[in-house]
């Protein structure tokens, strides 16, 4: 029988120091996120919600910031991944690779796939040949894709299906226009395939910031409960991204209520059982206090 897995995990978080140069992407809008946020910052967050650790993704594309959040892990017990990057399209990732993958706590990769303006980028052979090195490191990758780039991701899923592969923000889809029909066909696509896993998270930040309803984003979670089931499904904050749109706890609280009628072992998986089993995280009494 599965072991069950109490503790909580927030499976999709960021840290940085903000700086206008390097975080161009932070617009006139985002003004809530022009600051540093640190784990000094996510700490007490954290901990009003029950939640015993934290997996931080990479912001900046550079293997530097991928050293940063090792550093930051090793002094924060509560942070217990990084999904870092490495240049999957660099004939040295298995060296990049290799100077990571011994540290503990180094669970996975992603490349900002959205903003590269073809659709079908993850297909290109060198982006593949990277996908193969992370097969021998034992890593996750981190699928982050709008909706339009959805179709390639499922068959770069289907191609290495030894490959475990996470959905970011379930595709992003445009709650703010109520689009479904094509997302739900893709996304349904993605979760057939037993490698596939996905997170609830950034979901306010695709919707109106200012005006979003429970109702807008409830049937988006409705799919992704009834493609992906709940243990393949876990939940992320997108913090401090979704502070754009909703504050931490108001976003825990939300995912709570869509879980709340599931039974006991499926409401566990999604609050941390499928990250820690996806990303392999063993518990830890750290974990469990909270610091």
């Amino acid at each position: 029988m599965e072991a069950q897995h109490a503790v909580r995990i927030d499976s999709h978080q960021h840290f940085w120091r903000y700086s206008p140069a390097q975080h161009g992407w932070i617009d006139d809008r985002m003004g809530a996120i022009r600051r540093d946020f640190g784990p000094e910052h996510l700490g007490p967050l954290l901990a009003d919600c029950g939640i015993g650790g934290c997996i931080t993704v990479q912001v900046d594309q550079t293997l530097d910031e991928t050293r940063s959040m090792l550093t930051t892990a090793d002094a924060h017990p509560f942070v217990v991944g990084v999904v870092g990057w490495v240049d999957l399209r660099s004939p040295a990732v298995g060296e990049q690779l290799r100077a990571f993958a011994s540290h503990p706590r180094f669970v996975g990769v992603r490349h900002i796939v959205q903003g590269e303006p073809d659709p079908r980028f993850v297909l290109q052979e060198d982006f593949q040949r990277g996908i193969r090195a992370l097969q021998e490191f034992g890593l996750v990758y981190d699928v982050l894709v709008y909706p339009h780039q959805l179709a390639a991701a499922v068959e770069l899923a289907e191609r290495h299906p030894q490959q475990s592969f996470v959905l970011d923000h379930l595709a992003k889809p445009r709650i703010a226009t109520g689009e479904r029909s094509t997302w739900a066909r893709d996304l349904a696509s993605f979760a057939r395939l037993p490698n596939t896993s996905c997170k609830v998270s950034g979901m306010v930040t695709e919707a109106d910031w200012k005006h979003w309803r429970e109702s807008d984003l409830q049937p988006f979670f409705c799919t992704a409960l009834e493609s992906f089931g709940p243990r393949r499904l876990m939940y992320g904050s997108d913090w401090p991204v979704c502070l754009v749109a909703s504050g931490y706890r108001r976003w825990f609280d939300l995912v709570q209520s869509w879980l709340a009628d599931l039974p006991a072992f499926d409401r566990q998986q999604v609050l941390g059982g499928t990250a820690a089993r996806v990303y392999g995280i063993a518990d830890s009494p750290e974990m469990r206090n909270g610091s």
